[in-house]
């Protein structure tokens, strides 16, 4: 099997690359800013391995995670899987970014002031299971960080949790269409029901496991989700 991580530039955004071998099909996930974009470290990737690439996964429509997802596309002519609710997000990401937001910074300085989204879009709801590449995905909408925030499932042994979930940390639900209250239910629902020995895949920062953060993070404990559950900002 082959997993590989390529960091955006900004934001350290991890843009992950699965396959089941050299010479394979393979999926990515998340590409995000990098200037022009992520298409070229991709694509020497890629060729490194000697991959087709056949669809790229959205963990959630936050800029940082999907920047590059349009000229990706038009490379390589493949979907494009996003949870509905995020959606509109690939055409207008500021409707999830404040306005003083360093993401609208970077996007000035790059001079776009406009974005659409791929020719092929496919929607998930949360629970579909689908084969891509040689691996079995499952879908699971996890709102908080966003509203159609999402973790998937790959052969039951990895976890990408985009913004969900890091190594000793969660991500953040003050920005636009993220709730504390549904982050409280993504938490205890759907990630701490899961297998302590799944591999926590992040969209940023170093990997880990279910069992670690449940022993190590303090914002999978009772004390801080019932905190963050009433009102109380994350620390």
């Amino acid at each position: 099997m082959i997993l590989e991580v390529i960091p955006a530039q900004a934001f350290g955004t991890n843009c992950w690359i699965f396959a089941p071998s050299k010479n394979s099909e393979a999926f990515i996930v998340d590409p995000g800013i990098t200037a022009p974009s992520m298409v070229p470290a991709i694509s020497d990737l890629l060729r490194r391995y000697n991959l087709k690439p056949i669809a790229t996964l959205i963990t959630h429509g936050h800029l940082d995670h999907t920047f590059s997802v349009l000229p990706f596309a038009k490379e390589y002519g493949v979907p494009t899987y996003i949870q509905q609710r995020d959606r509109k997000l690939l055409k207008n990401p500021f409707l999830a970014l404040e306005k003083d937001d360093q993401s609208s910074a970077i996007i000035a300085a790059f001079g776009i002031t406009s974005f659409s989204e791929p020719d092929d879009v496919r929607e998930f709801l949360g629970g579909e299971r689908f084969e891509l590449a040689g691996f079995t995905i499952e879908t699971i909408h996890a709102p908080g960080h966003t509203g159609g925030s999402a973790i998937f499932l790959v052969n039951d042994e990895y976890l990408i949790s985009g913004d969900v979930l890091f190594n000793n940390g969660i991500g953040r639900t003050d920005l636009p269409t993220g709730s504390a209250v549904a982050m409280v239910d993504t938490l205890i629902n759907k990630v701490l029901t899961l297998d302590d020995g799944l591999n926590v895949l992040p969209g940023h920062g170093p990997v880990t496991t279910i069992g670690r953060e449940r022993k190590q993070s303090p914002y999978l404990q009772s004390e801080y989700l019932e905190s963050m559950r009433k009102g109380g900002k994350r620390g």
